[in-house]
């Protein structure tokens, strides 16, 4: 049968990915090349950027092939600013690198996410190549716009980003949220995206051992309300802080909040979101303190209250899961939100925000909690977490959370409906695709020239 040929075939599988940092959208790219590469596939991963220092173990320890190119003539940004012209203008440089070398010759499909401005070159200059592009939010409505000139700067990309997404074979978003959110920022865009939920895996490895029987931090007893993000403003920490601050008015020095996280300091924002959430511990009158790698955070004072753990290695954030009593996870209107399902695969409850993707991924009372970003309401959960549950209900709690997240949120389920989304991209194209297919190689063109003769 038809069908059952390319279920059987083996891709070939090219994935192009802007800065293999860590984060979210990175976790999901390495999981989705891994997940298909053990599905038999060829992978390949392209990226503008991959920091050994600050990468997934995948990206750095042979497990995926992972080059970088078009980042030798256009900087990440241009004095802190134009990111986002540079982050097109790379991945461009990149494509262009991949065509000119005939290495896009190599693969069968493309993975693209994040930025979508490549899709109409790839498309016209190698259209045998089927591509999907997965959107985990449309940009446009990420970026901040302070001013009248910075919203009128955003109007060419937002158009853009609209346009180029449509060229897409095929579209995959992170969660039926988004899926909603899609429909309304690209009402013209007449492909229906589908919606391939991101995985979870548990790590075990050597280091992860060795924490276990070294813990980097006091053990005294203190029940642990652990906190994973960026340190970004838009994540609202300050949630976690001004709740768990009511908590110690109660019990004191019965329980401690780890902060811990995806932190570059070329970022400025997690440089400067950082120093404000030390000084608001410092006005609720909790002792803080920062570590900022592991053999730091080996001299943590014991009555510390907040502790702050920069860029933590994949090995602690697991020794971080199994010691803590309950994850809080403090974003609205989050996308998807991988955070979570760590937390449940590693048998602890969540307390989430009421909205977005964790009201898909977080049975109320069940997995976790779902609250409004109220600080009395999220002190209840986590005084009823830490000191009221009794040890029966924390175990079935704990038992769902692990059952659900393998049900539906498996590595193997992801590449599985990855896969299913390659083969049922059509083998035709049809014509007025392929005019603005067109029409936008010559606009890329163009927008090239003009890029490269404003910098000689």
């Amino acid at each position: 049968m038809p069908g059952e040929q390319h279920q059987m075939s083996k891709k070939r599988i090219l994935f192009i990915h802007p800065d293999l940092g860590i984060g979210g959208a990175e976790r999901l790219v390495v999981d989705a090349a891994v997940g298909l590469q053990q599905r038999g596939h060829t992978v390949t991963v392209y990226t503008s950027h991959c920091d050994h220092g600050h990468c997934f173990d995948e990206a750095r320890d042979g497990t995926l092939d992972v080059r970088v190119a078009g980042n030798t003539v256009i900087p990440p940004n241009l004095l802190g600013r134009f990111s986002i012209l540079c982050a097109i203008l790379r991945q461009l440089h990149l494509s262009l690198t991949l065509l000119l070398t005939n290495e896009i010759s190599k693969y069968d499909y493309i993975f693209i996410d994040q930025l979508s401005a490549a899709i109409p070159l790839l498309r016209f200059f190698s259209p045998a190549t089927k591509i999907l592009f997965y959107c985990h939010f449309p940009d446009y409505l990420l970026a901040t716009r302070t001013s009248f000139i910075k919203s009128l700067y955003r109007i060419p990309f937002d158009w853009f980003e609209g346009f180029t997404t449509g060229l897409a074979d095929t579209i995959a978003v992170n969660s039926a949220f988004t899926k909603s959110v899609f429909a309304t920022a690209f009402p013209r865009i007449r492909l229906v995206p589908k919606v391939v939920y991101p995985c979870v895996t548990p790590t075990t490895t050597s280091l992860s051992k060795a924490i276990d029987n070294d813990p980097p931090f006091p053990n005294d007893g203190r029940k642990i309300i652990l906190s994973i993000n960026r340190f970004e403003r838009k994540k609202n920490i300050d949630l976690a802080i001004t709740s768990y601050s009511l908590l110690t008015r109660i019990q004191r020095c019965q329980s401690r909040l780890v902060i811990a996280g995806g932190y570059d300091t070329r970022v400025s924002e997690n440089v400067t979101y950082h120093s404000d959430l030390v000084a608001l511990c410092e006005k609720l009158g909790l002792k803080a303190a920062t570590s900022r790698n592991f053999i730091s955070s080996l001299s943590v004072p014991e009555d510390t209250d907040v502790l702050f753990l920069l860029s933590i290695p994949a090995a602690l954030k697991s020794y971080l899961l199994k010691t803590a009593s309950l994850l809080v996870y403090t974003p609205a209107r989050e996308h998807f939100g991988i955070v979570p399902l760590e937390a449940m695969i590693a048998g602890v409850p969540v307390l989430a925000h009421n909205s977005g993707g964790p009201l898909e991924t977080i049975e109320e009372g069940k997995t976790g909690w779902l609250r409004p970003a109220d600080d009395e309401q999220w002190t209840a959960v986590m005084r009823l977490a830490l000191f009221e549950l009794e040890e029966k209900a924390i175990v079935e709690m704990a038992t769902r959370g692990r059952e659900r997240v393998l049900e539906l949120f498996s590595k193997e389920k992801m590449a599985e409906r990855l896969d299913g989304e390659f083969d049922e991209i059509s083998d035709k194209r049809s014509i007025r695709g392929l005019v603005w297919t067109i029409l936008a190689g010559l606009g890329v063109g163009i927008g090239l020239g003009t890029a490269f003769a404003l910098r000689s």
